[in-house]
């Protein structure tokens, strides 16, 4: 099941309670951006954009702080290509969702020799889950909130998507508290507080289960790209470098589609280096 998916359904639903909840804004004209932006693709899966009057709140949820290129760059590289596109101000949120001692989490900007750059992190552990519980669209990120007393606290959760009025928006809330719920609580609890057909009615449950499988077959798609590529590769130049091929395996499956028209020409590891670094210059960040 993919959690970062239920964050990026429930912050493109409820856009207005979520930049209540992180910017303390109470405008509701607020617009859900596309999340395609020029040069290489983001992960679409993980990434919401939100525009609130004049700045966006750009939301980034990770379940681990491991990236193929390090967070803190990678938040660096949407604030500039947001400024380049909208230039506006831009909010940065980076919300993980479970604890780990690893020092990503507790890191708040990126730093190189001449640039410095701040975005805000939360640790939903380490929330207090009071706002959290008072609001039903953020009641699946309850689930995640500090607390001397876990399963008390989901059973108040429980108790907060009972008294959901309307029907489709409880069964989909549900479905969302269970999906997160799963990464604190074991299985039987939540069975044992949450109706398991109320989950499988749930229009988010079927769309994440539709998008976890087309993620699967994407997966699988390039993985066989990969292989293909890299065996052409060096039967062409001879063995490739480990951080040359690491860069071509951050590559979309679109890019590793060109890259593989492109070697065609190459001669020499020389070539296929300047055609990472003159094509995707993301690449060799």
């Amino acid at each position: 099941m993919s959690y970062d998916n239920t964050c990026k359904y429930l912050a493109e639903n409820y856009p207005t309670e979520f930049a209540q909840w992180l910017l303390a804004s109470e405008t509701s004209d607020i617009q859900v951006l596309k999340t395609e932006l020029n040069l290489e693709p983001i992960r679409a899966d993980s990434v919401t954009f939100l525009q609130v009057a004049n700045q966006i709140l750009h939301l980034e949820f990770q379940t681990t702080p491991k990236s193929t290129y390090p967070l803190d760059f990678r938040m660096l590289d949407y604030y500039t290509r947001l400024k380049r596109q909208y230039w506006c101000d831009i909010e940065q949120v980076l919300i993980f969702l479970q604890p780990t001692s690893s020092e990503i989490v507790f890191n708040t900007q990126y730093v190189d020799k001449k640039t410095r750059h701040e975005y805000r992190v939360i640790r939903l552990w380490e929330e207090d889950p009071t706002p959290l519980l008072a609001n039903p669209a953020l009641l699946p990120l309850a689930t995640l909130a500090r607390t001397n007393s876990p399963q008390e606290l989901l059973e108040q959760v429980a108790a907060s998507v009972d008294m959901i009025e309307v029907t489709d928006e409880r069964q989909n809330i549900s479905a969302c508290v269970q999906v997160l719920a799963g990464l604190r609580f074991d299985k039987d609890l939540i069975q044992q507080l949450f109706r398991e057909e109320i989950m499988q009615e749930s229009v988010i449950y079927q769309d994440i289960l539709q998008k976890g499988l087309q993620q699967g077959e994407e997966r699988g798609k390039k993985q066989e790209a990969l292989q293909l590529i890299l065996r052409q590769l060096t039967r062409r130049l001879g063995a490739i470098e480990p951080e040359i091929e690491e860069q071509i395996r951050a590559l979309s499956i679109t890019r590793l589609e060109d890259l593989a028209e492109a070697l065609l020409d190459f001669s020499s590891q020389s070539d296929l280096i300047n055609y990472l670094a003159n094509t995707f210059p993301s690449a060799t960040s």
